[in-house]
């Protein structure tokens, strides 16, 4: 693996899990504004980027996880 300076790839991983984490949270608050406003378009939009966003920051540490089980295994 190339060295990463100070952090390594599971720490970027968590950097990324936890930004799209308050992207996702950005979202749905979005997407309850556009609810109460009643803009059809917008809140579809807002609710599939806060779906999105919260299966990246779910998945992709689960992916990390089992990529590095599997390479422990070998």
């Amino acid at each position: 693996m190339s060295n990463l300076g100070l952090f390594g790839t599971g720490n970027w991983l968590g950097i990324l899990s936890t930004t799209l984490l308050v992207f996702s949270i950005y979202f749905t608050f979005t997407f309850f504004e556009h609810l109460k406003s009643g803009e059809h378009r917008l809140r579809k939009i807002n609710k599939i980027a806060a779906l999105i966003c919260i299966a990246g920051a779910l998945l992709t540490p689960a992916f990390y996880h089992f990529y590095i089980y599997n390479e422990m295994m070998k």
